[in-house]
C-alpha cells in the first residue's frame, strides 16, 4: 500500500510523494478511501505472506487510518500474526503512542527511515530530525512491543568521508535492529540536490571512497552479526526482510494507491502518480492504471535471472529450471562464461552468484542478463 504523503520532500528524493502541507485533511481522507476501495475491489483470493506499507512516509497519515485499512486487509485474507506486515516510518513521525497504536492494530515490522547517525549528514539530506529523535523512536518502539526493526542508511552524501560512514555503522551496530538496509546515494536528475552539485554547492565524494564504504559496510556489519543476504541488505539470521525477496525472487505481487506498481501472472502495471487524480479516479469506478504492459517468457526470465543475482546466495539453478523448463546455464551461456572468466560470477551448490569481486559493480554484471 503506498502512502505518498512526507512531512517534506528531500532534495534527493525523486520517490512518488509530496509534501503533506499540499493535502488538506479531507484531500488525504479522499486518498485513504480511495485505497481502500481500490483493496476492496482485489479478486486475488489467496492470503499473501507480506503486506507493506511504503511511501512516502505512511506515518504521516493518523493511525487510526493506517490501522483501518490493516484491519480491512486483514478481513479480506484472514492474516495472521505469521503474515509480516511492515510499515514504513520516519523518526520524527512517531511517538510512544502512535508506535503502540500499530501494534495493537497488526503491524509486526518496522521499517525505521534513519539514512544517517550523523546530524551533518541528516542536514544535508534535508532530513527533519537529529540523532537524539532516532534513538527516542527506537526506543519507543521497542516499549510498543515491536521485536522485528529495521533501519535505512545512506553512504556516499556529499562531503562524507569513508570514517563518517564508519561512524555510522558503529553507530548502527549500538541500535541493535533486526535489519540494516545500506543504500549508495543515487542523485536523480531535476532533484535540488542535483542542482546543487551542477552549481558547484556541494560534491560527491570520489569512487574511491565509495568503494571503500561499500567494503567497510560489508566488514563491520558481517562482524557485528548481521548476514549480508542482498547486495545493500544485511540481516540477524532469520531476520531477512520477506516482502523485498519476493522481489527479489521475481514472484508475483500486487500494489495499491497512487503510483504503486504490480506484477502479476506476466503482466506488470502502475496506477497513476498523482494523488488527487488516483482518488477521483478509484472514486468514479474506473481504472486508475495508467501504464500496463504483459511481458514475454524471455523478459520474464531475464528478470528472474538478473534479479536474483541481487542475492549473495544468487539464483536457484534448479528453481529456475522448474520455473522455466530451461537451464539457466544455457540460456545465458556467453554472458556467465565470460563474466566467470572476468572472476564477476561463480557457481556452487546449485547456485549462480556474484562473487566478492562482482558485488560492487553489480549493474555491470545485470547488464549481460538482458537480452534484445
Amino acid at each position: 500500500m503506498h502512502i505518498p504523503f512526507c512531512l517534506r520532500k528531500c532534495p534527493y528524493c525523486d520517490f512518488n510523494s509530496y509534501p503533506r502541507s499540499r493535502w488538506s485533511r479531507e484531500d488525504r481522507r479522499r486518498y485513504v478511501g480511495a485505497v481502500a476501495r481500490e483493496l476492496g475491489g482485489i479478486g486475488v483470493s489467496c492470503a499473501p505472506v507480506s503486506l507493506y506499507f511504503g511511501g512516502g512516509t505512511p506515518t504521516t497519515l493518523p493511525p487510526q487510518d493506517l490501522a483501518w485499512l490493516l484491519g480491512l486487509a486483514k478481513d479480506k485474507w484472514n492474516l495472521g500474526e505469521e503474515v509480516e506486515i511492515s510499515i514504513e516510518a520516519n523518526p520524527d513521525t512517531v511517538d510512544g503512542e502512535v508506535l503502540q497504536e500499530l501494534r495493537n492494530a497488526g503491524f509486526n515490522r518496522l521499517s525505521l527511515g534513519v539514512q544517517s547517525l550523523r546530524d551533518r549528514d541528516l542536514a544535508i539530506l534535508g532530513r527533519s530530525y537529529d540523532v537524539q529523535t532516532v534513538h527516542r523512536a527506537l526506543q519507543d518502539a521497542r516499549l510498543a512491543g515491536f521485536t522485528n526493526i529495521g533501519v535505512d542508511l545512506i553512504y556516499g552524501i556529499p562531503g562524507q568521508s569513508p570514517q563518517d560512514w564508519r561512524e555510522t555503522l558503529e553507530g548502527a551496530l549500538e541500535l541493535e535492529v533486526e535489519h540494516i538496509s545500506c543504500y549508495s546515494l543515487q542523485v536523480e536528475d531535476h532533484t535540488p540536490m542535483a542542482a546543487a552539485i551542477m552549481r558547484g554547492e556541494l560534491a560527491l565524494p570520489p569512487e574511491d571512497d565509495w568503494l571503500e564504504m561499500f567494503q567497510m559496510t560489508v566488514e563491520i556489519l558481517g562482524k557485528g552479526g548481521y548476514e549480508h543476504y542482498e547486495i545493500a541488505n544485511f540481516a540477524r539470521p532469520g531476520r531477512q526482510c520477506r516482502h523485498n525477496l519476493l522481489y527479489w525472487k521475481n514472484r508475483w505481487y500486487l500494489g495499491v494507491g497512487a503510483g504503486a506498481h504490480s506484477h502479476w501472472e506476466r503482466r506488470r502495471w502502475a496506477n497513476v502518480k498523482d494523488p488527487g487524480t488516483y482518488a477521483d479516479l478509484v472514486a468514479a469506478g474506473m481504472p486508475a492504471v495508467e501504464d500496463e504492459r504483459s511481458l514475454t517468457e524471455g523478459e520474464e526470465m531475464d528478470e528472474t535471472a538478473f534479479l536474483g543475482l541481487r542475492l549473495l546466495g544468487g539464483v536457484d539453478l534448479g528453481e529456475y529450471r522448474r520455473r522455466f523448463g530451461r537451464d539457466l546455464g544455457a540460456v545465458y551461456a556467453d554472458p556467465i562464461a565470460q563474466l566467470t572468466a572476468r572472476g564477476l560470477l561463480e557457481q556452487a551448490d546449485g547456485q549462480l552468484r556474484l562473487t566478492t569481486r562482482g558485488l560492487p559493480v553489480a549493474n555491470v554484471v545485470f547488464a549481460q542478463f538482458i537480452r534484445d
